[in-house]
Formats: C-alpha cells, structure tokens, sequence
C-alpha cells in the first residue's frame, strides 16, 4: 500500500509517500508545495496552488490512501481560519482524488513516530530519517508530511487487525445467538 501524507500549511505544505509491505516502510518521495511566489491578500490564488499541487502528486505517485494533519486552535484567530482554509484545499484535492483520507493530530504522529507527544522539529526529521533509511535530514515540512504517512501506516495496520477480530468475533457471536435463540427447555 502507498501512503501520502500532507502537513497542510498556507504558506507551505509538505508531502511524504511512502510503501508499506506488511511492517516494512520504504521512501519513495517527499517534498513542499510552497505558496510564497504569491501575494499574500490572494487568498483564493493560494489554496488554488495547493489544490492543483496535491492532485499533481497524487497523479505522478498514485498513492492508495492520504492522511493529514488535524488543525489546532491557536491563539490567533486568524491564522487558525487561514490554516483551516489551507487544510480544506487539501482534504478537497484528496477526496476529489478519490483517496480515503485519515486524519491524526501533530500529537499522535509524534508520539508513533518519536514516541514523545511534545517532539520537536528536528526530533521528527531525525526519526523519520531513521525509519526510512534516508541519507539525511528531510525538511522540517516533508518529515511532518512523512511521519504522517508513517502514522497511518502503523494506525492502518491495528485497524485492519481489529477489522479481522472483530469479524471473526461477530460470526462467533452469530452462532451464540443463534443458539441462545433456538434456546434450550431446561
């Protein structure tokens, strides 16, 4: 399964893919969306650069699933709304795309990617490095994007585990009921 994971940002979005293979994660590409060349009061302009760059990654990479990064509420109003609005373009491209797309908190990439909820930048970037075997630092965007790829992945694989529990619990479950139904006289 191939992974894209996109850390939404107005000015910057990065992107991460990476393949799972049962544990196995392997790189395959990583990068930003950059915004600058842009007014910054062409608000339109801008998410239609992220838009249009999310589609083209998902075009060249053909990835089967996307995850991103939930937005926090931070403590400018404005700036919160502008990331909101960064992150709609994002989760639009995906979906217009036709990933399924999941979505985690910088807290819960960096504690399955570091172990540690409150990781700094260049804690994730080095970890992320590590985890894929890369011969050096990504940016601090793309390892963001990265590692929530890497999340996914681990999350994907206990999802799919329980989906099999479960299932297999429901049809035992089943064959309760159907005893419990038909029932016994004593």
């Amino acid at each position: 399964m191939r992974i894209l994971g996109i850390d939404p940002g107005l000015r910057t979005t990065g992107f991460g893919l990476v393949d799972v293979e049962g544990s196995v994660l392997t790189y395959v590409a990583s990068g930003t969306i950059s915004t600058t060349h842009i007014e910054k009061d062409q608000l339109p302009a801008r998410l239609k650069v992220l838009f249009d760059g999310i589609r083209e990654v998902v075009a060249r990479y053909e990835p089967d699933a996307a995850s991103v990064e939930i937005v926090f509420v931070n403590v400018n109003p404005q700036s919160t709304l502008l990331l909101g609005q960064a992150r709609g373009a994002a989760v639009t491209a995906l979906v217009a795309s036709e990933l399924p797309v999941a979505e985690y908190t910088a807290l819960q990439m960096k504690q399955a990617v570091v172990g540690y909820g409150r990781a700094d930048k260049t804690q994730i970037q080095e970890m992320v490095r590590r985890l894929l075997a890369l011969p050096g630092l990504p940016g601090p965007d793309a390892a963001d994007a990265l590692g929530l790829a890497i999340t996914h992945a681990h999350a994907a694989n206990s999802i799919a585990r329980l989906a099999l529990a479960k299932g297999l619990g429901a049809a035992q479950n089943q064959t309760q009921k159907a005893a419990y139904k038909a029932g016994r006289s004593r």
